[in-house]
């Protein structure tokens, strides 16, 4: 039987040493974390980043503010180890997060899990937009934040995040003209945006939790 206790709540049991609460949080924010990751890093580094994420949030306590939901804290964690991972992987570099993209470090998947054109055509497009705009666009379309949320997970205003979905909507639109194979897959993606980014939300995330 699912724990009844609120986010917070187990998070302070959590840290109080209830490893059982601990796994409750894990369980209910896996899928999120897990759907973070997945389109900007290679396989072997996904676990661990998701695994990473869980452990700093109950060891940042200072960070974490009552007056946030636990889910926009876990993606403030984990967009934080994402930049440092990619600072890590490209040490040789200073990465511009607001002008590079998964495909320009080459750290990101390999391989497309889309199971139809038009779910592969929208995330290589991602791919090939700045990381930022990537990561906005997917708190907006897979995460269903609010500004005010995916303000809180950026660090920014709520003013700039609605400034910065509309360009990174522009520019997504931009690649996807780029890579469509066809007027008629360009046509079918652009056309039911959310729709073929609603269906990527689950085959994002189609893993099962590893405690």
């Amino acid at each position: 039987m699912a724990d009844r206790r609120t986010d917070v709540e187990l998070l302070q049991a959590w840290r109080g040493g209830d490893l059982g609460a601990g796994d409750e949080l894990f369980n209910r924010h896996f899928t999120s974390v897990h759907r973070f990751f997945r389109n900007k890093v290679r396989e072997e580094a996904l676990e661990d980043l998701v695994q990473q994420t869980f452990m700093a949030s109950v060891e940042g306590r200072e960070r974490f503010r009552s007056d946030s939901t636990f889910r926009t804290y876990l993606f403030g964690v984990a967009n934080n180890l994402l930049r440092d991972h990619y600072r890590k992987q490209r040490k040789a570099e200073v990465l511009d997060f607001g002008e590079t993209s998964v495909q320009d470090a080459r750290v990101g998947p390999n391989t497309l899990l889309g199971r139809r054109q038009e779910q592969r055509l929208l995330l290589e497009a991602l791919r090939r937009i700045p990381i930022d705009s990537q990561i906005v666009l997917e708190l907006y379309y897979w995460e269903e934040l609010s500004a005010s949320q995916t303000a809180a997970v950026l660090g920014i205003p709520e003013g700039t995040v609605r400034g910065r979905v509309r360009k990174a909507k522009a520019l997504l639109k931009k690649k996807l003209t780029v890579l469509a194979r066809s007027a008629a897959d360009l046509e079918s993606t652009a056309a039911n945006l959310e729709g073929w980014a609603a269906s990527l939300r689950e085959l994002l995330a189609d893993a099962p939790p590893k405690a």
